[in-house]
């Protein structure tokens, strides 16, 4: 049978293309760069030497288990093997379980797992591990930022035999295959875990192609390669150990500085081209790059819907449709980046296309809504008053670990946003403050991307149950709340009938559309810039690189 990210209850094989995934491929084929010229560039597969990383972040905390950043992803995947492996075309595979089965109502899941699998510290891999792993991302201990809100209806995990672990839930979970393929969900072992969140901060221990050699926090980390890897993901390019010896990711902040870096042949590669470099990278004849948009909720505003000004939906139309986003994002990425319209990536299984229409750039019509909602009169600098009050909303930022220029691009909409009378301030503040601040909701606007691999996103994005109760990160940022918004997405968990599921979430993409309860800014897209020498760069469902297929000719 056709592999889908919902299944019905039969074992799982790799295989055909279902007709729900396929539009997932043509939207990531379509935004793809030159990897495969690359490959061929490189030649056949090298044994041996460094690859070295240019990368422009790195996460607060190495345990994906806790952390909801992506870069911590980019960091935890060279180490961690996940259940099973999900391709770019909506597809499951085999990786640590061999095959799984899925009851009649979706609250079983019974893994058959791969035997002979060891992690670096010599523990062996078991459905007791597997059963260790899942009760650490949902014990309160853990402090799971986003990994436990994707299994929340998580019971337990029995131990059927060594090799065969069974997962039950207290109602039907359908995207948990997908959940468990991401590396928020990689097996770790679990004599590492037993050691508690201040050593997995430092240090994460799994069964993946490389362990970790030296973490250097603000400088980066170097991977060495695991000798007795021999259980790839079912869809890899080759079995056995990584082809490279060493892996390392430099941490080089200022996009001049990586850029610099690559151009000069100090690295192999670099994340996040800057897009003012594209064309100085097109023209060096010994370097390539390739692009992928991340599938999920796009770089987004989002409008506290509990409080202060953009508590009146009028207000947070106006703010929506009276900046040209289009434009400033255009200028500012150099067109590298897709402005958004939508709450969802078009890369997104489940994406609504018809949302991109629902609303669009007025100016005229943003300033007709604040005259409505009161908002009628200018002071001095032209702000828009109401009672003798300034029109003024706070955004949450944390400047140490932005990434993509969005700190330029949030002064580029601060000024936008002054022309049609809103006076945005920009809030800087440490990591500690911005956790602080934003559990108890003591914002106007706050931003985030949310790379996930279907439109499942749109349930950490949007669902009540999402709102943060100030002893936890989630993702509701709006703290928008909506019964029926509720009910669409808590139905399209009871469901493996994708065109269902679709439906459903298409509802969910208008309501908040229509309530305005995000602002979409533009698409992420993950820029790869790296040396001809380079091939074999994979990328992860969620669209960032892999380095298990990769190599280097010339050591």
């Amino acid at each position: 049978m056709a592999p889908t990210l919902f299944m019905t209850r039969r074992p799982v094989i790799p295989g055909i293309l279902s007709a729900g995934a396929l539009v997932l491929v043509l939207a990531l084929t379509g935004c793809g760069g030159s990897g495969d010229d690359a490959a061929a560039d490189a030649g056949r597969p090298v044994e041996g030497g460094t690859l070295v990383y240019g990368v422009d972040g790195e996460p607060l905390d190495l345990d994906p288990h806790k952390s909801p950043q992506d870069i911590a992803a980019l960091w935890a995947r060279p180490v961690l093997d996940s259940l099973v492996a999900l391709d770019a075309r909506g597809g499951l595979h085999p990786w640590l379980a061999t095959s799984w089965e899925v009851s009649d109502d979706r609250k079983t899941y019974t893994f058959k797992l791969r035997q002979g699998v060891r992690f670096s510290d010599g523990t062996p891999f078991d459905a007791a591990a597997v059963k260790a792993n899942l009760d650490h991302i949902v014990d309160p201990a853990t402090k799971s930022q986003m990994a436990a809100g994707q299994i929340k209806p998580y019971q337990g995990t029995e131990v059927v035999d060594a090799h065969t672990a069974k997962v039950t839930f207290s109602k039907p979970h359908a995207p948990f295959l997908a959940a468990v393929s991401t590396v928020f969900f990689g097996i770790q072992s679990p004599a590492q875990l037993k050691k508690g969140p201040d050593a997995l901060a430092r240090q994460i221990v799994g069964s993946g192609p490389f362990v970790i050699d030296k973490y250097t926090p603000r400088q980066g980390i170097v991977y060495k390669r695991n000798p007795d890897y021999r259980w790839g993901p079912a869809n890899a390019a080759h079995t056995g150990p990584a082809h490279l010896e060493r892996l390392e990711f430099k941490l080089l902040n200022t996009d001049s500085v990586r850029f610099g870096a690559l151009n000069s042949g100090q690295v192999d590669a670099i994340a996040s081209v800057p897009p003012s470099s594209l064309k100085l990278l097109e023209r060096n004849p010994k370097l390539k790059y390739d692009k992928r948009q991340a599938p999920g909720g796009n770089y987004n505003y989002y409008p506290n819907t509990t409080k202060g000004p953009f508590s009146d939906v009028r207000v947070r139309r106006a703010f929506r449709d009276g900046v040209d986003y289009k434009t400033v994002v255009g200028k500012l990425y150099f067109g590298a980046y897709q402005a958004a319209s939508s709450p969802l990536s078009p890369s997104t299984l489940g994406y609504d296309k018809t949302t991109e229409t629902l609303w669009r750039y007025d100016a005229t019509a943003a300033g007709r809504l604040l005259d409505e909602a009161g908002w009628t009169g200018r002071d001095a600098e032209g702000y828009r008053t109401k009672d003798g009050e300034r029109l003024t909303v706070h955004m949450l930022s944390v400047r140490t670990i932005d990434r993509e220029q969005r700190g330029t691009l949030a002064e580029q909409i601060q000024a936008e946003a002054k022309k049609i009378g809103f006076d945005l301030q920009i809030d800087r503040g440490t990591v500690n403050e911005y956790i602080a601040r934003f559990g108890k909701g003591d914002y106007d606007v706050a931003a985030i991307s949310w790379q996930r691999a279907d439109a499942d996103a749109l349930r950490n994005l949007f669902d009540t149950g999402s709102i943060s109760d100030g002893t936890r990160l989630t993702q509701n940022i709006a703290r928008y709340s909506d019964k029926d918004v509720d009910g669409w997405l808590a139905r399209a968990l009871d469901t493996n009938d994708q065109a269902a599921r679709a439906e459903l979430y298409a509802k969910v993409q208008k309501k908040v559309t229509e309530d305005a309860a995000v602002v979409p800014i533009y698409t992420p897209t993950y820029l790869v810039g790296f040396a001809k020498t380079v091939g074999g760069i994979s990328w992860e469902a969620q669209a960032f690189p892999t380095f298990y297929d990769s190599w280097k000719t010339g050591k």
